[in-house]
């Protein structure tokens, strides 16, 4: 990855950020008991090489995303403190601990039985490791498999795994839906997705461009990354993209870099792009566009949604 996309995808992949609405849980098997925990739970559980001896009651997490998901698979009233960009849902924990500057001593102070980050920064691991607290890693996923996964293995270290299960089931269930229904076109639709003003932004290897694929449009920004020097992030100049002509404009950077629909049009040299022509500029949520919990059904149709509206 290359070193800009970390602080593009802080609230864009962080990175949050390849999350929303969260998938309503489908309670299909035997009623959990009163404290919470899937009557499938069995401890102790190994998932990689942790080994957890008991269900951890003090979990801190130091990811957006993995707080999405431990609330998601109702393990939400065990994470006790969560990191400053966990600003969804409402009622996580927030504190000013942070993801991107893990302060070993902070964390320590909040006596987890669990931290949940999802980079190892400050060497952060080694550090918490030597004080026995737990760690586990959930790096930001490639694919949608990789969001599966973490579901399940949350799940599994958390004592929902009958919870994370439905979580994933609802996920798969809801994107089939909704990709099924995609309109067959003769020829695929352009994007341009913005991660800053200064035109970073993501391709076609990156989870947040694997979902575009998903739904049939194509990257103009992959033949700027054919060599993999910029780690699926590279930096586009205004002329490829007005060359490019994208049919779409998504803007994953409304909240960090205050862009809109008007900025774009207000480009120098942009008001021959189709995107602005035609109107077809998506300001998108930039922590849902970060993200890569439950609330990528939720992307999905934003983007899905946007591009239905051109005849097919």
């Amino acid at each position: 990855m290359s070193r800009r996309a970390p602080r593009l995808l802080t609230a864009a992949l962080a990175v949050a950020a390849l999350a929303l609405g969260g998938c309503a849980e489908k309670t299909t098997d035997t009623p959990a008991p009163s404290g919470g925990a899937s009557t499938a739970a069995t401890f102790p559980v190994t998932v990689g090489s942790l080994t957890l001896e008991q269900r951890p009651e003090k979990i801190v997490s130091l990811s957006p995303t993995a707080t999405e998901m431990l609330f998601a698979i109702g393990a939400g009233p065990q994470v006790t403190a969560a990191d400053d960009n966990s600003n969804h849902p409402a009622e996580a924990p927030r504190t000013d601990l942070s993801g991107f500057q893990p302060n070993a001593e902070a964390i320590a102070a909040k006596d987890p039985d669990l931290v949940v980050i999802a980079s190892d920064r400050n060497k952060v691991v080694d550090q918490l490791t030597k004080l026995k607290i737990p760690v586990f890693l959930t790096p930001a996923a490639v694919t949608l498999d990789d969001t599966y996964r973490q579901l399940t293995e949350l799940g599994t270290l958390t004592g929902h795994p009958t919870e994370a299960a439905d979580v994933v089931t609802g996920m798969k269930d809801d994107i089939a839906k909704i990709v099924a229904d995609l309109p067959q076109r003769a020829e695929k639709l352009t994007y341009f997705h913005e991660l800053s003003p200064d035109l970073y932004t993501a391709t076609s290897k990156t989870f947040i461009g694997s979902l575009y694929t998903l739904v049939g449009l194509e990257n103009i920004a992959d033949p700027a990354d054919a060599d993999g020097e910029s780690g699926g992030y590279p930096q586009l100049s205004e002329e490829i993209i007005v060359e490019a002509n994208p049919d779409f404009v998504f803007l994953a950077d409304t909240k960090c870099c205050q862009q809109s629909v008007e900025t774009v049009q207000a480009r120098p040299g942009w008001a021959t792009i189709t995107a602005v022509q035609e109107n077809q500029i998506v300001a998108l949520d930039d922590d849902i566009a970060s993200r890569w919990g439950p609330r990528v059904v939720d992307l999905l149709r934003t983007i899905i949604d946007a591009t239905a509206k051109v005849p097919a």
